[in-house]
């Protein structure tokens, strides 16, 4: 269509909630977009009437754009379309054109004026344009008809004094808030399906999650679980930016405890001691809190009275997105999110290598107390945080590479990890 432009119309929703603070919300958004843009024929245009405004050179790079964008925390949906001038005339030619060879049995129009200086009134473009696309399927011998409920297909149009935007394609974002307004956390990562899951639903509510993983001996060659780690860390990226990996070797501390501890509490012990190393590069990384993949009841750490007691250990806040949801709602996301195939494949899990054959389903906080003071808690600690390695990967480019590895090392009084060297 002649004069006609690719546009991308980005909508938010709990951003409007935001009062006062509400451009400190919008500017992270227009940082998060351009960023995932980047490398594409496309600008960012501006901010106007609740909504963000994307053109592009060619169709194909709206559509490009378009995908990358669903991956964007604070963005509830996009319409793709074009960019008219806002005459009722023009309005009218590229909503006909737009539900051209679309295949539906029932539709709608969807019209919006931003501005009263427009010689035309919404319902006016939705009455007129409505029936021109009836006018339109009933000649190419279809039957059809309007339904303002429940449409197979809806035509919209947003006018402002200076521009339209007509678009059928609508297309689901993230929701949530943009990226980097609240806060940093960390969250254990497994490499299987939950703790993937945990983190994603973070990321949607605007926090920027690191992740640490702890790793062990393989059980089999090709089963070494860093790899895959590295992998769900990769495809999680997308919906933030940037991501720090740490990688901490578990093995030399969980020896200590199969030989120090009864059997029944090994796996609780565990997980204390990961809580305990995440909180100290947590403090490092001026992150607030801890994330985990428990979903109440799954497994045996995860009974109520388990997580009361691993999380006894805690001064930093813990959060278990997951703690109400099924495997099956589980599962669910990993699919749409992507991480699911990565996730099961076949990899040591450091937390099953020494698996007891009882493990105690009701522990209390006296009796993990009892039997950790058998233990050599700060010494194991201290060693396990003296050969972390952290790895840093980027979105950028629609890719997502590894921007680099450090070696980290702890003096002996001191919490955080830093950079070595």
């Amino acid at each position: 269509m002649t004069g006609a432009r690719p546009l991308l119309v980005l909508h938010y929703s709990e951003l409007w909630l935001k009062g006062c603070n509400k451009p400190f919300f919008i500017s992270k958004l227009k940082t998060s977009i351009e960023q995932t843009l980047e490398g594409l024929p496309v600008r960012l245009e501006g901010h106007v009437n609740e909504r963000m405004v994307v053109s592009a050179q060619t169709p194909e790079a709206a559509q490009e754009a378009a995908a990358r964008l669903q991956r964007v925390p604070g963005i509830e949906f996009i319409g793709v379309g074009v960019g008219i001038p806002p005459t009722l005339e023009r309005i009218l030619a590229a909503g006909l054109e737009s539900m051209r060879g679309k295949d539906f049995h029932s539709y709608r129009v969807r019209a919006k004026r931003a501005s009263k200086q427009l010689p035309f009134r919404s319902l006016e473009v939705e009455r007129q344009l409505g029936a021109l696309i009836g006018e339109q399927a009933r000649a190419e011998g279809r039957d059809v008809r309007v339904d303002l409920s429940n449409a197979e297909a809806t035509c919209f149009v947003q006018a402002t004094a200076t521009e339209a935007v007509v678009f059928t394609d609508k297309l689901r974002g993230l929701g949530g808030l943009p990226t980097g307004t609240a806060g940093r956390l960390m969250c254990l990562l497994s490499g299987g399906i939950d703790s993937a899951v945990a983190a994603y639903k973070i990321m949607r509510r605007g926090v920027r999650v690191n992740f640490v993983h702890f790793y062990g001996a393989a059980a089999r060659p090709g089963e070494e679980s860093p790899p895959i780690a590295r992998e769900v860390v990769r495809q999680l990226t997308p919906y933030q930016g940037l991501s720090r990996l740490f990688l901490v070797d578990f093995d030399p501390i969980q020896r200590h405890i199969v030989a120090n501890a009864p059997d029944e509490f090994r796996l609780l012990l565990y997980r204390r001691f990961m809580l305990r190393i995440s909180e100290k590069l947590a403090r490092g990384h001026r992150c607030h809190g801890t994330i985990t993949g428990d979903s109440i009841a799954q497994v045996a750490s995860q009974t109520i009275a388990n997580i009361e007691g691993v999380n006894s250990v805690a001064k930093m806040p813990v959060y278990r997105p997951l703690c109400g949801d099924d495997k099956q709602e589980i599962t669910a996301i990993a699919r749409k999110i992507g991480t699911y195939e990565t996730s099961i494949e076949p990899f040591t899990d450091c937390c099953p290598l020494y698996m007891p054959r009882n493990p105690r389903l009701f522990a209390s906080i006296d009796e993990l107390d009892a039997v950790e003071a058998q233990l050599e808690a700060d010494h194991m600690i201290r060693q396990a945080t003296m050969s972390l390695l952290r790895e840093v990967y980027e979105y950028r480019m629609g890719k997502v590479e590894r921007k680099s590895v450090k070696q980290y090392v702890v003096a002996a009084k001191d919490i955080s990890p830093v950079l070595a060297g």
